[in-house]
C-alpha cells in the first residue's frame, strides 16, 4: 500500500467500460456487512422525495498546527483542482446517477470543526467549478490539537442534513498526525461503521516525524488499523510533497467510482493494530502530564 500512483485515464476507462480495472477491485468490507440505519433523506428517497446521487461524500480536512501553511495551501488547491479535473468529471458521469453530493469541513480539536462548503450537488463542469471556487476563496486557518474522533463524530449527523440520497455514504479524512484529543478514535470509527458509513484516509507524511509536532512513524499503519473502515475502505499515504495533489485526485476518483486499490492493506479488526490506536493520547500525556 506504500505505493503512490495515478489512476487517471486507466480508472476512468475501466469505469466507462463497466468492468474492473487492473489493480482495482469492487469494494469489500473491512469489518463485514454494515448495519444500515435509514436516515431522513433515505426515508424520503423511499417515498420519491429525494434526489438520488452516487455518493454522499464528506471531505474532512485537518488544519491543526502541525500542518504548515504550505501544506494547507496545497491541500486546498489539490481538492479544488481534483474536483475540476477532466478525469473526475468523466468518472462522475460514468456513475449510475451521474452526480454526487459533497460537503467540506476543516477540523482540529474535538470542539473545533468548521464547515467550509455545505452540502452541494456536483453534476457537471459548472457545479464542479462553483464548489472548487468556494473551497479556494475561504481564508486558510490553523488551530490546536488533533481530534480524528471529533471529526468523525461531527461528520455523522451531517448525512441526516443532506437533502440528497446516496448509494454510498463516505467520510474522507486527511491528516498528518494521530488522534490526541477527544474520545478514542476506534470508538468513533465503530459508531460510524454501524451506521453504514465508509471511512477512507489520506495520511500526510511529507515531513520527518518531529517531537515538537507530535508526528509518528508509520502514520499510514495507524490510519489503516485505527481510522478507516467499511466496504471498500482504503488509505492513500502522501509521502512526497510533489505528489500531494495527485494523491488527492486519485482518492477522489476512486471514491466517486466506488473502487479501491487491491494493493492496499486492509486490517482485520480482530488482530492487534501495528501502531497503538492510543499513541497520540499517550504522546500528549507523556509531554503535558494530562
Amino acid at each position: 500500500m506504500r505505493l503512490l500512483f495515478s489512476i487517471g485515464a486507466v480508472l476512468v476507462a475501466g469505469v466507462l467500460a463497466g468492468g474492473d480495472v487492473a489493480g482495482f477491485a469492487a469494494p469489500s468490507s473491512k469489518f463485514g456487512s454494515p448495519k444500515f440505519e435509514p436516515t431522513r433523506q433515505q426515508r424520503q428517497a423511499a417515498d420519491g422525495d429525494a434526489q438520488s446521487v452516487d455518493v454522499e461524500l464528506i471531505l474532512a480536512v485537518d488544519v491543526s498546527y502541525s500542518m504548515d501553511m504550505d501544506e494547507l495551501a496545497i491541500q486546498r488547491e489539490g481538492y479544488a483542482q481534483a474536483i475540476q479535473s477532466k478525469e473526475f468529471l468523466q468518472a462522475l458521469k460514468a456513475g449510475p446517477n451521474g452526480r454526487i453530493a459533497v460537503t467540506y469541513f476543516e477540523w482540529a480539536a474535538s470542539s473545533d470543526q468548521k464547515i467550509i462548503i455545505p452540502w452541494r450537488l456536483i453534476d457537471g463542469p459548472e457545479t464542479a467549478d462553483a464548489v472548487a471556487a468556494e473551497i479556494l476563496k475561504t481564508p486558510i486557518r490553523r488551530a490546536s490539537r488533533t481530534s480524528i474522533s471529533g471529526a468523525i463524530g461531527f461528520a455523522m449527523p451531517l448525512f441526516d442534513e443532506d437533502p440528497y440520497h446516496g448509494l454510498r455514504r463516505v467520510v474522507d479524512i486527511s491528516g498528518d498526525g494521530p488522534n490526541n484529543n477527544g474520545g478514542p478514535v476506534t470508538v468513533a470509527r465503530d459508531l460510524a461503521l454501524e451506521k453504514g458509513i465508509i471511512i477512507n484516509g489520506l495520511p500526510i507524511m511529507v515531513k520527518e516525524p518531529s517531537y515538537s509536532t507530535m508526528d509518528i512513524d508509520n502514520l499510514d499503519y495507524y490510519y489503516e488499523d485505527c481510522v478507516i473502515g467499511g466496504p471498500g475502505s482504503f488509505v492513500i499515504a502522501i509521502k512526497d510533497r510533489e505528489k500531494f495533489k495527485e494523491a488527492i485526485r486519485t482518492k477522489l476518483l476512486m471514491e466517486v467510482a466506488g473502487r479501491t486499490p487491491t494493493v492496499v492493506h486492509v486490517a482485520d479488526k480482530d488482530k492487534e493494530p501495528r501502531v497503538s490506536c492510543l499513541i497520540g493520547e499517550k504522546i500528549w500525556s507523556d509531554r503535558w502530564g494530562r
